[in-house]
């Protein structure tokens, strides 16, 4: 039987166009123009930071290239030649991966969604001069980051939230986005695996599928094991002091206590996906998980997205149809979970996160980046990380979109 995935199921407000033909009312036409020019320069821009994917086909090689080139993600021997052999080695499969999912990566439409709606929400939480704008700036695939400041600029951004778009940081994932950015963001959002708003949204996730579950199965059949699948990291990023392993079982633990607290007591295990390449990466993965579960003599299973804030190629690929295969070869009934995508309670935690972040920038009662962010690995190797942290550690504010 083939994976099971459930699902879950005022525009921004445009600026007033004045047209008069007296000169009294172009005198008052030319200062509300004004008004409106410097409303627009002090408009609170949210730049929501991630990885990408590419939309279409055509971007698989460049979204590739781009990746493994990329050294705070992976280091590799002579890697400016390397990088782009092996992504001219592997574009062709990873093409037919995009090609079963509709062709492209949703991961863009999803950010703005989630953007555009947290702004909205900004609106009514936070009121500000000019109000919010929400900009997207992608590591590996289009709108680039650099083209996304370029636009900034063109739209007179002074000041810049970097909201990172992986609740748990990693110096392989948030570290990367910021090794680019940091000297244009005025301030930074760099974790918040354990917010409230993210948690209840997980929970409410699992709950529906397992409900969903109950109801399919009759209460007849055993329960299913469910399985909480994070991306993984290579053993050489762990063991450098990478905090990410533990955040996001902090995650995990948040949420399995919040459905506890709610009268769903699950047993369950944290897994990881998506290693790529021989070397060790943090296991058990998902794949060698589903087939000990088999082995141990469960028959369902239930996987839940965790680290992921909307579906892409590792929910609706990896999740979906490969381990949806394994699962299958092994006789085990496997679903997933919805990915958070425009989850109404998410995107609530979007808007709180931002506007408390905003609160407390304002009353100067926290430094642009959390603490926890100006800690250097312990093995940490990379120049840029340790220029990015002591830039933040001297209390540094963007100037680059000034320029």
């Amino acid at each position: 039987m083939s994976s099971l995935r459930v699902t879950a199921t005022v525009s921004m407000r445009q600026a007033a166009r004045w047209s008069c033909s007296t000169s009294r009312t172009r005198s008052h036409a030319m200062a509300h123009s004004t008004l409106g020019a410097r409303q627009i320069h002090s408009r609170k821009a949210v730049l929501m930071l991630n990885m990408g994917g590419p939309s279409t086909i055509p971007e698989v090689h460049s979204f590739l290239r781009n990746l493994f080139l990329d050294r705070d993600l992976m280091r590799l021997p002579a890697q400016r030649l390397l990088g782009p052999f092996i992504a001219w080695r592997r574009y062709k499969s990873i093409e037919e991966q995009y090609e079963k999912i509709g062709g492209g990566s949703p991961i863009l439409r999803y950010t703005r969604e989630q953007g555009e709606r947290m702004c909205e929400l900004l609106e009514e939480l936070a009121p500000r001069p000019g109000g919010y704008k929400n900009y997207t700036g992608f590591r590996y695939a289009a709108p680039l980051v650099h083209d996304t400041m370029r636009e900034m600029r063109a739209d007179g951004v002074k000041r810049v939230v970097a909201f990172s778009q992986y609740p748990q940081y990693s110096c392989s994932t948030t570290g990367s986005s910021l090794n680019e950015v940091y000297r244009s963001a005025w301030s930074v959002i760099d974790r918040w695996g354990t917010h409230t708003g993210l948690v209840e949204a997980e929970r409410e996730d699992t709950v529906l599928l397992f409900r969903c579950v109950r109801l399919v199965s009759r209460t007849n059949l055993p329960t299913s094991y469910p399985c909480l699948s994070a991306h993984s990291l290579p053993m050489s990023v762990v063991n450098r002091g990478d905090p990410y392993i533990a955040e996001v079982a902090g995650t995990v633990s948040a949420v399995m206590q919040r459905l506890e607290e709610k009268g769903e007591r699950l047993s369950h295990r944290l897994v990881w996906q998506s290693q790529v390449g021989p070397q060790p990466w943090m296991g058990m993965q998902t794949g060698e998980a589903i087939k000990g579960l088999a082995k141990n003599g469960h028959k369902r299973a239930m996987l839940v997205p965790v680290a992921f804030t909307s579906d892409h190629i590792e929910t609706l690929y990896e999740l979906d149809l490969e381990y949806g295969h394994v699962a299958q070869e092994v006789g085990i009934h496997l679903t997933r979970a919805p990915a958070l995508n425009t989850h109404p309670v998410f995107v609530r935690a979007l808007a709180d996160i931002v506007a408390e972040h905003l609160k407390r920038i304002d009353a100067e009662e926290i430094s642009p980046v959390s603490k926890q962010m100006l800690l250097r690995c312990p093995g940490c190797t990379n120049e840029t990380c340790g220029e990015q942290k002591e830039w933040f550690a001297r209390g540094g504010r963007g100037d680059a979109l000034e320029a």
